[in-house]
């Protein structure tokens, strides 16, 4: 039988669907699933560019750099083919920078010199002043007696040529170079040498207007080119040194690392490959991307309410220190470059997805490893590590200032270990910091103790800089921390004290409901803090009106039997949704937080008003009377809706009734949530339901203990 060919083919959009389905398989494994916070397609696209960027960033070295470089294992045994003669650029280099320091060529300033004979002309134009009138008052300098008579018997003339020779004498001594730290004796003393055809009076009072004018200023400044020029002419003095090689010397061995010297051996000879390598940028590219799109991966793994800017902020952090890496080569702190980000990563994101970034920055590594930077590289994986771990713990800022004074030391101690352990297995410990200058041979340079200390003083200024930075990142990027989660639920915010005051009952039953919540969260092993703190702000829309809800409305009339509209008393239980996500938006609360606001009534129905509605007309539309969701997405939005249903029924229990009544009624009510349907995106089983049921009934049985009655004394007046 043939098979029609519109059979045959698969329909793209149903391929389509299938790889979603995959691909959400792939993100949430556990049953029953919790619902991922939607992405749009632009929102992936961005991602996926990030990602790109980060790729092509990681792979760069063997796109544009030689196939070949100091500090790797070499792939081939080589030998010389002829004999030849060939600079040591690495001696040459260091060289180069051992003459930069003592070869710094200066030169005259002309805006310096122009300044400092403006100076001059000024203090010409008062001594001339002075010496046409004697009683004129002070002058630039303190005048002798013979000083002033000697200026008093001078004729114009005489005046014009001595203020000349004293021009003349200040662009000699400028024209030879001035230093600002010249001793002012010495400035009046050179001054008179250039004043020797003057007699006495003149010569003293020329060389003190001249010093006066010239003391503690400098007009040299550095001539870059004439600079250089003078380091080749002394490098061509010194000689170049050079490597001599003859015919079938071993340049390299297979597997011996490349030194400087056997590099520019193989560069002369033309074995270094500068062109691109395709095949091997096309394979590290393809590591990177994979590396980015397993952090995205398991970020929304283990967080489903993940957002796009909060994975674009762990891609563009990665994208930043895979540029740091390429840009200090060798001379690059893994210390430095991995704790931090993963310190503020795991802090917002979860430690999951800190220890995710970990992973991808420490594999991606663009430059070659040798053992001291291998070992260093482990240690600092390591305390990046812990420093993931720790973070989710730590429930103040206080707590964070003291890990990140306690992770730069555990590092040091870490690197000062390896750093021994290093010298007794035979290699020798050089005079080397860490720009790590490579030696001959396999002989690796290590870092002094002082370059560790250094390092480590270097990582908790990082550290701390991110702690002052981490509000601004939590604020833009919409991180809930431990920190940031405890400060939101402090009672003293000014919506939590509008609620107290505007809304006392409101906020008494919220009370109530933060304890079963609390209880509830840690039976199921949920977020206390993130329930906590969404509890509180669960309520906060009912501000708009408060007198409209019940627990508000004290011994007065019910407003919603004069409004007598069973349409508009529920419009305006939905009002208090939508006026709480007004209120979120305004004062800024997190997405996590306000999430609370419209799913911890999910879309129940409101059955008091639908039951009213229904009386006067049958055939109402049950949709008219329900929330408009959208229902729990997350484990402790559910038991907030839970806590929210149960906590008016426990207190309205009998002061006799037992516990397994107790948890029947708690169970019924549970039941008709689930029944509902809304729990079915929460990510809750029955399992934790059952055990959600005992810690509401536990926290009951602590409100309704009993207490001992008290005698109270008869009543005495003031008075003895």
């Amino acid at each position: 039988m043939e098979i029609p060919l519109i059979e045959s083919v698969v329909r793209p959009d149903s391929l389509l669907r299938r790889w979603r389905q995959l691909w959400q398989r792939l993100l949430r494994l556990e049953a029953p699933r919790q619902a991922l916070a939607p992405w749009r397609w632009s929102d992936g696209l961005a991602i996926v560019l990030m990602a790109a960027l980060v790729a092509l960033l990681s792979s760069w070295p063997w796109l544009v750099e030689p196939s070949l470089r100091p500090g790797i294992p070499s792939p081939f045994t080589v030998r010389a083919p002829k004999q030849a003669t060939v600079v040591d650029t690495s001696a040459l280099d260091q060289r180069r920078s051992l003459l930069g320091s003592r070869t710094h060529v200066h030169v005259a300033d002309p805006r310096v010199d122009h300044a400092l004979e403006q100076q001059l002309e000024g203090q010409l134009r008062e001594v001339g002043r002075l010496a046409h009138n004697p009683q004129a008052g002070l002058g630039p300098v303190t005048l002798a007696p013979q000083e002033r008579h000697w200026l008093a018997g001078l004729s114009a003339v005489d005046l014009k040529r001595w203020q000349q020779q004293l021009r003349a004498a200040q662009r000699r001594m400028l024209r030879q170079g001035l230093v600002a730290s010249v001793a002012r004796s010495q400035l009046e003393a050179a001054a008179a040498l250039q004043l020797e055809g003057q007699p006495p009076p003149g010569r003293h009072l020329g060389g003190r207007l001249i010093a006066g004018s010239l003391l503690g200023r400098s007009n040299l400044r550095l001539d870059p080119a004439l600079s250089q020029r003078l380091i080749e002419d002394l490098l061509t003095q010194q000689g170049l040194p050079t490597i001599s090689v003859g015919r079938g010397d071993l340049i390299v061995r297979q597997g011996q690392l490349i030194t400087p010297q056997s590099y520019d051996v193989l560069d002369y000879f033309g074995l270094i490959n500068r062109r691109p390598l395709p095949l091997a940028w096309l394979v590290h590219f393809s590591e990177a991307l994979a590396a980015c799109g397993a952090i995205v991966l398991v970020s929304r793994r283990w967080r489903a309410t993940l957002e796009p800017r909060q994975a674009l902020l762990a891609l563009a952090v990665l994208l930043v220190v895979q540029g740091f890496k390429l840009w200090l080569g060798p001379a690059v702190s893994p210390l430095a470059l991995l704790v931090p980000p993963t310190l503020l990563l795991a802090q917002g994101l979860g430690t999951a997805s800190g220890l995710a970034w970990l992973a991808g920055a420490a594999l991606l590594w663009p430059i070659p490893l040798n053992g001291v930077l291998d070992g260093r590289l482990l240690v600092a994986a390591a305390v990046a590590a812990a420093a993931a771990v720790l973070a989710g713990r730590q429930r103040s800022r206080a707590q964070l200032l003291q890990l990140a004074l306690l992770l730069p030391l555990v590092a040091l101690v870490l690197q000062w270990l390896l750093l021994q352990a290093v010298s007794l297995q035979g290699v020798s410990l050089q005079a080397a910091s860490l720009q790590g200058v490579s030696q001959r041979g396999s002989e690796t340079a290590l870092p002094l103790p002082a370059d560790l200390a250094g390092e480590a003083v270097l990582v908790m200024g990082l550290l701390m800089v991110g702690l002052l930075l981490s509000p601004l990142v939590e604020s833009a990027f919409d991180l809930l921390t431990r920190a940031r989660l405890l400060e939101l639920a402090d009672l003293e915010r000014p919506l939590l004290r509008r609620l107290s005051c505007e809304a006392p009952g409101t906020f008494e039953h919220t009370l109530m409901i933060c304890g079963l919540a609390e209880e509830g969260a840690r039976a199921i092993h949920a977020d206390v803090d993130l329930i906590r703190t969404g509890a509180l702000y669960h309520d906060v829309g009912k501000l708009h009106g408060p007198h409209w809800f019940i627990e508000n409305q004290g011994d007065g009339a019910n407003p919603h039997d004069l409004l007598d509209d069973p349409e508009a008393s529920a419009a305006i239980l939905q009002a208090h949704v939508d006026e709480g996500l007004r209120l979120a938006r305004r004062y800024r609360l997190p997405r996590p937080l306000a999430d609370f606001i419209p799913e911890h009534q999910g879309t129940l129905k409101m059955g008091y008003f639908l039951h009213q509605a229904r009386e006067r007309n049958p055939a109402i539309p049950e949709e008219r009377f329900r929330y408009r969701g959208p229902t729990p997405r997350s484990r402790e939005t559910a038991l907030l809706m839970l806590a929210d249903g149960c906590e008016a029924a426990l207190r309205s229990l009998p002061p006799n009734t037992s516990e397994t009544e107790a948890r029947a009624m708690v169970r019924r009510l549970i039941d008709g949530r689930w029944r509902d349907g809304q729990l079915a995106e929460s990510g809750l089983g029955l399992a934790e339901l059952e055990l959600v049921v005992r810690s509401f009934v536990q926290v009951w049985r602590r409100m309704r203990h009993r207490r001992i009655p008290y005698p109270i004394a008869p009543r005495r007046g003031y008075s003895a």
